[in-house]
This record gives C-alpha cells, structure tokens and sequence, in this order.
C-alpha cells in the first residue's frame, strides 16, 4: 500500500488515494489528458500495486505503453449460478485435490466478496397466458435443480467471502445495476472506485454507473476470487461521441442495435469504449445500461459511461441511500470521475455516432450485430408473401415464419423503466383495439427484476401485458439464454412434419442460430414493444411498420402506429409510477444479513454419486495432470468463422435423442426433467457430452455423400468414418489421441462460457489454432490448459488446403505473442510448417498454461507455501 497518497476525502470521515497526485509527480499535466479508465486503473495501482513497481506501472497508463503487464485488482466478484456455480464446484474439488495432498482444505476461500445470483436456472415451461406461470415455473425450477441448490447451500455455510441471492429474485446484471454496485466502495476506513469482474458477458452492463465491471469467464473469475491479480496490458480505449438526440418512437433498443451495426464495422473488439459527449449525457441511466449491456455483442470489453448528475439522479431512484448518493458525488468531484473533468481526456482513437439518425430496428436474424431497419422489412426479403401466411392461418396450419416464441426478456431491456413502460401502453393501446395474441405464439414476460413489477403495477400496465399473454413467468435470465421452456405438443409436432420455418422474436441480446429453442430456426432481437406487436402479428413475414395487425370494434384497420405510445406519455408514467420506495422494498429484505445456523459444515463436499448436476471436477487427474503432446495431433474439427460458445457448449434443452440426453436418461432422469445443458455444466460427465452438441453446427470434416453435412458430427481418422461428435471424441478417448481444431475468425464469441473451454480440453484437445479469437473465450482456454495460435494474416485451412485427414506438431519455445511453428503432416508423408503466433499474451498466462491451467497453478502455488511455512 502507498500511503503516501493517502488523503483525507474532504467532506467525510474516510480516506482516498489520491492517484492525480501520484501521476502529476511523475508527468506534470498528465492528469487531464487521461481518459476515465486509465484514471480508475491509475487509483486501483496507487492503492494496491507493490510500491517497487508502482512508477513503472503509471508511466504505462501515461504513455499509453502496452508492452508490459500491469496488475489490476478488482474489488469484487458477481456470478450467476451456472458459471458460479461450476466456479464454486472447482473449488470444492480443489479442495479435495489439497487435502489429498496433506493440505487444508478449510484455507481455500474466496478472498473477495463473491456475490452469486441464482438466475440462470429457470426454463419458461409455463408461459405469461397462465395466470400461475411463475409459481409453476419456479417449483419445476426448485424440483430440478435439487441437487444444484444442495451444494450452492452448502457454499454458504463452507465458503468464507460468498453470498448467495436465492432464485426467484432477478437477473444478476440488474440486481448488480440496481443494488449491489456502491459506485463508490468504503473498506477499512478508505473510499475508491467499484470495480468488477462477473461470469457473464454483459457484465459490462454496470458500466453505465461508472463501474468498471468486465466479463471474464470462470476460471478467469475463479483466479480473482483466490485473490490473484487480473494482470492485463493497457487496452485500446477508444472515445465514441455521441451526438444528436433520438427520434420520436425510438426506443434505447433502437439506438444500441444501430450502435452495435456501427461498432462492430469499425473494429472495436477487445476496445474498452468511453460514450461521451451531447448525446451521452442526455441519455438516461437506463438507455446507458441499455448501451453497455450490449458491449459483447459489439466485440467491446467495457463500455463506459461518466458520473453525473443522471447517475446521481438514478441512485435516488433505485433507493441508495442519501449517505451512499452524496458519497458518490463528492468522491467522483473530488477526485476527477465527474464528466466535468473528462472533457480535456485524450483519445488514440475517436468514433463519432449521431443518435438522430437511428430509426426503429430489429437484429436478425442469427446475429445481433445484423442490423435490419423495420421499414426495409420487405425489401430485406424477411417480411413479405403475407397473403400466403394468412391463408395457411385459415386453414388451421401455422403460417410461413410464424412466431412460435415471443419473449420480453434479459436485463439489456427490462433494466430500462421506459422501454418496459412502452411495451406495457402497447399492450394497452391493442387490447382497447381488441387485438389479441395469436395462438401458436408462446409469449412471456421475465424482468430482470422485481421492481419491474411494481411499477407496471402502479402504472395500471401489469393487467394489460396480462391480458395479451405477457404475464409475469419468471424473475431471471430465460429466453435469452436459451430457457424457452417446451412447446405446446400439437405445434412442435407441426412444426416437425411441416418442416416449417418458425422464429422467435425477443428483447434479450443473443440470437444466435439453436440458441433460443431447437425448433425456432431462427431468432430476431427487437424492443420490447415490438414484441408484443410480433406477438400479435404472429408471423416474422408481417411487414411491421406497414401491414394490418387486425381491426377495431368499428371495422377500422389499425397498425402499429396506431398503436404506439408517444415518448411524452412513456416519461410521464414513468416519472409518475417509478419510485424509490419500490426497489427499497424489493432489496431491502433480499440484502438483509440472514443468521445462518451455527451447525458447522464439513469444508469437504459430500459428492452426491448418482448425480448428473453435480460431480467432483477431475481436473488433477489422470490425462489432465499429465504433460500434453503437442505432437500427432489429429482434428477433432474443422470449423468456418464465427463460431461461438453456443457452438461448442450450447445453453439450450437437452434433447431425447442427443448424447446428453441419453446418458441421462441411462441415470435414471425423466425425459421430462431434463433442464438445460447450462444446469447440468457442474457435472464434467453430462457437460462433456454437449461439446460441440449444437445442431446447427457446421464441421468441414463431416462430409457424406460428397458434400458437408450440418449437426453435431466429426470423422475419426485414419478410418475416414463420420459419426456423432460425441462417439468421435469416446473413440479418441479411448486411444489416448491427443486432438486439435483448426477454425476461422472470431472463434468462441458470445457468452463467457468456461465450459466451452472445458468441454474440449477433457474431449483431450490440446491446440486450437484459429484466423481470431474473443478475449474472454482465448483466456478460458488458456485457463484449461490449451494452447491458443492464430494463423498469421493472409492464412487460412483454406488457403493451407486443409481436410482433416493430416496430423499436426507444435513447435517452438512457448512466450508471450511468439511466433511458433504447426508442422503439418499429410496423409501422403508431405510434410510442410506454418508460422503461428502463440496466443499466450502474457508471462502470467504463459505460467498458467505451464502448469497445466488455473486450478493446477493454484493447487501448486498452495501446497508450495504450504510446506514452506
């Protein structure tokens, strides 16, 4: 600790670290030149970094030097209960793993505050036309996941430093939004800035506070809770001006699909964004949570916004306390936070957006940076031929791209009090039209948090959604991730004989292709009143902005405009019915400190054998602990860009006849109990099988009949033989075969899926060698053990003519981003090399991977200090 900066906070009884000092005394006037982040990481350096290493540290963020590593501390770590839980269950084998050792099992803790949110576990089962959805849902929820909620008890009782919010109770990026970040945080007397890291993606969703909050995946998570540094190298921070204000009817939704078209064309993965200027600081708390939640989908790490009066104004209305709010004003006034003191920061790189310019839009289908205006429907070829759907809806069939699922969903919209407030006057407006739901549409409504329904319920709107279908099914992340819950028989089944081309349409942030159900080809994001038009239209070839979505008492045609509330009503209700005393109510009681039993619990888990949710992880043995190869490797696959996590470890339901389902149905599981892919990832059996289990997967290597065919396939080689992907990897298994995946750009976007990593390191893959990877995916992988190498530009397996009949060497002294040598050896005894460039970007991941991953450096560094005390 520095204390020589340490400072009185004027106007309270805590101290600061005063980081303008300690920059000015190394640079005078570097102070104003930096941007906001470099000013966050320069107090977390000054509080925390070892004062040998401190000045070289800040001259790094001063010069803007991204040639060393630097460490950053972050104060706390948020989960929800799929990858916190798998996080948690790590910990509980390595546990076990030390006390084998003749270690103590009871001294490996969390060493920070780890919150973890039970969300992530409820399917929609039962949708928002039954007026008892919730309550059903939540007890299929609590009957599944028994044995989960069994071992995340347990870590509340066994685990020093963790806190659980029991399911039932919101979406963990909202709660963190609303409650759980101080902005400001007080420990032993000092003040500084929140910070975060989170087992999600959209953890950057608290970015809009002002809180540096990143998503990481688990294991990277689970090196912070053990209170390691997360060493980074300064990242690429880029200023995006924002300018102009939103037209009327432009939802935030609007403007963060067209401002995820625009950041992905201009390049800004792996960027952590600043939103500045006019149209920034216009925006409210909400739309800038709208913004930030989205930073993955735009390829971004963090996507900032400043502290201002609009922060100040929304901690008031989510109920902080007036000792909390005015904490926060004075510490970011005082010590250069306010956006104020951020107009002479200094950019490498500036982007300009003008919010004026956005009109009203979907994303899809398949990607959510797929940008479609609503009027180019048609012209897009994704509305049209209505005349044919309505038709077949005469006939009693499904029509053509019918809307089977309907979903407002995920904290990107639900967090925002205007966007739900317009869905609810939509809803409103057509059921005064005396418009209804079509049928086959299965809709719902799941707010991220409970406040959502106390002021719908205030504003009148909560019957209204009611009575369109969108009654309240779940407080938790559902159809966006995956948790549509099961069709209605009759239309699955018509669905299946049909081969018809069915959709969804949801407000969440993920539409990727199997994501959102099994028989919804396809999925299109759009704002929550679009919705509930959707909803009503019931097919995604309506022409939205222009087609008749039915007609009045009295005959007339009415379209969506008809229907649309204005923006001068949306803020009225929402001035008039959100209140403070409702989130009060709401986390008051969820926050209260409960007296737990003083029953001790052993600090070893008692493994539950016959459990398909919860098994101990076997990460310190067998092929695991041993050393890899990196010699006569074989292809596991061969894959084309943009491959994401749902590829490689998909979220959805376990179907009957997958790999995964019969296993379970082996354990003795009705089909009917199931769940998720994403609840059963704390068990490495079932998880294993839903490697690569998607089914809209694409393996270049599983070619019959001459041509490629699509779902979860490989081709053992030398025999040449294409089978299931699971069957392929027990056969490799089974001959100790150590295994690569050659792929394109972009590999293992999307969600921050630690078992996307797992899945193929136990599948006994060494090496992905790829054209890009996502930041989170890359660093879960090094996490696991596997080596990642990027081909250099210009090279491709296309331009190598690879066909997975070869096999591969990896060659060289492994460093931070060298450049290594794949020994390619054909089939026919040609042999070729191909520079690669070593994806372990720095000395402490190139020392994670030596060691075989996080757990295994872990374990050892324990024991090591262990015996030498």
């Amino acid at each position: 600790m520095n204390s020589l900066f340490r400072k009185p906070l004027p106007g309270t009884a805590l101290d600061f670290f005063d980081a303008r000092a300690a920059v000015e005394a190394l640079q005078p006037g570097a102070w104003d030149g930096l941007p906001y982040v470099s000013r966050v990481l320069a107090e977390n350096l000054v509080r925390r970094c070892d004062p040998a290493t401190l000045d070289a540290s800040l001259r790094q963020l001063i010069g803007r030097q991204r040639d060393m590593d630097f460490p950053w501390f972050p104060a706390r770590v948020v989960c929800h209960d799929i990858l916190g839980q798998t996080a948690l269950v790590d910990l509980a084998g390595l546990r076990d793993a030390i006390a084998d050792q003749g270690g103590d099992p009871a001294q490996v803790n969390p060493v920070v505050p780890v919150q973890l949110i039970v969300d992530h576990s409820l399917a929609v089962e039962c949708g928002g036309f039954d007026p008892d959805a919730f309550a059903k849902n939540r007890a299929i929820e609590d009957r599944r996941n028994e044995d989960r909620f069994h071992f995340i008890d347990w870590t509340k009782l066994a685990f020093k430093n963790v806190d659980v919010i029991p399911p039932g109770n919101g979406i963990m990026h909202q709660i963190n939004l609303e409650k759980m970040s101080p902005v400001i945080y007080v420990q032993d007397g000092v003040a500084f800035p929140d910070t975060c890291v989170g087992t999600d993606s959209h953890t950057p969703h608290v970015d809009a506070l002002g809180v540096i909050a990143i998503g990481v995946g688990g294991l990277e998570a689970e090196n912070v809770m053990l209170g390691r540094a997360s060493w980074m190298r300064l990242p690429d921070i880029i200023g995006v001006e924002l300018t102009g204000r939103p037209q009327p009817g432009i939802t935030a939704t609007d403007i963060v699909l067209a401002l995820t078209e625009f950041l992905r064309k201009q390049k800004v993965v792996g960027a952590w964004l600043e939103f500045r200027g006019e149209g920034a600081a216009a925006l409210t708390l909400g739309d800038r949570a709208t913004i930030s939640n989205m930073a993955p989908e735009y390829g971004a790490t963090a996507a900032m916004f400043f502290i201002d009066g609009n922060t100040i104004d929304y901690l008031r209305l989510t109920g902080r306390s007036d000792e909390q709010v005015k904490l926060v004003e004075t510490y970011a006034k005082h010590t250069g936070l306010w956006a104020d003191a951020l107009a002479t920061a200094q950019y490498e790189r500036s982007l300009s957006f003008d919010l004026s310019a956005v009109g009203r839009n979907m994303a899809g289908p398949s990607n959510p940076h797929a940008r479609v205006a609503t009027a180019d429907l048609a012209a897009k070829g994704i509305a049209g031929n209505l005349d044919a759907a309505r038709a077949q809806e005469a006939q009693g069939l499904m029509p053509d791209g019918a809307v089977i699922i309907a979903a407002i969903t995920s904290c990107t919209n639900t967090s925002n009090p205007r966007n739900v407030i317009a869905a609810g006057l939509l809803a409103r407006n057509a059921n005064r039209a005396g418009l209804t739901r079509k049928p086959w549409v299965k809709s719902s409504l799941a707010p991220g948090s409970k406040a959502v329904a106390l002021y719908l319920e205030e504003a009148g709107l909560k019957s209204e959604l009611e009575a369109l279908g969108f009654g309240i099914v779940a407080f938790a992340c559902t159809t966006c991730n995956g948790m549509s819950g099961a069709l209605d028989p009759k239309i699955q089944q018509e669905i299946i004989d049909r081969d018809l081309y069915a959709t969804a349409v949801l407000s969440g942030n993920r539409n990727f292709d199997g994501r959102i159900h099994p028989y919804a080809k396809q999925a299109f994001l759009a704002s929550p009143p679009l919705v509930v038009a959707y909803a009503i239209a019931g097919t995604i070839r309506f022409d939205i902005e222009k087609d008749v979505l039915g007609h009045d008492a009295a005959g007339k045609p009415v379209t969506l405009k008809d229907l649309w509330p204005s923006d001068e009503e949306i803020d009225a209700i929402v001035k008039a019915s959100v209140k403070p005393a409702q989130f009060r109510s709401v986390y008051e009681p969820m926050f209260k400190i409960a007296v737990e039993s003083a029953a001790k619990v052993s600090p070893l888990y008692d493994w539950r054998p016959k459990s398909t949710y919860i098994r101990r992880p076997p990460y310190w043995e067998g092929a695991l602990a041993g050393e890899r190869t990196l010699r006569g490797l074989r292809p596991l696959a061969l894959l084309g860009d943009n491959i994401t996590t749902d590829h490689l470890s998909p979220s959805n339901a376990i179907l009957p006849d997958s790999a995964a389902g019969e296993y379970l149905a082996k354990m003795g599981l009705p089909e009917e109990d199931f769940n998720s892919y994403a609840t059963h990832r704390g068990d490495h059996l079932t998880a294993l099988r839903a490697t690569f289990a998607n089914p809209t997967l694409t393996n270049e290597m599983a070619v019959v009949d001459g041509a490629v065919k699509k779902g979860s396939l490989a081709r053992v080689e030398p025999e040449g033989q294409v089978m299931r992907m699971w069957e392929a990897i027990e056969t490799y298994l089974d001959r100790g075969q150590p295994l690569i995946i050659v792929a394109g750009a972009d590999y293992g976007q999307g969600s921050s899926r630690d078992w996307a990593a797992k899945g193929v390191r136990l599948a006994g893959v060494e090496v992905i060698v790829a054209e890009g990877f996502e930041r989170i995916h890359r660093t879960n992988l090094i996490g696991m053990g596997v080596l990642p190498l990027e081909f250099l530009p210009g090279t491709t397996r296309k331009t190598l003519g690879l066909d997975g009949t070869e096999t591969y060497d990896v060659v060289g002294e492994r460093t931070p981003r060298a450049q290594l040598t794949l020994v390619v050896n054909r089939r026919n005894g040609e042999r070729f090399e191909v520079p690669v460039t070593c994806r372990l970007d720095s000395d402490e991941e190139v020392s994670i991977y030596e060691a075989g991953g996080v757990l295994q450096r872990f374990a050892q560094d324990f024991l090591a200090a262990t015996h030498a005390a």
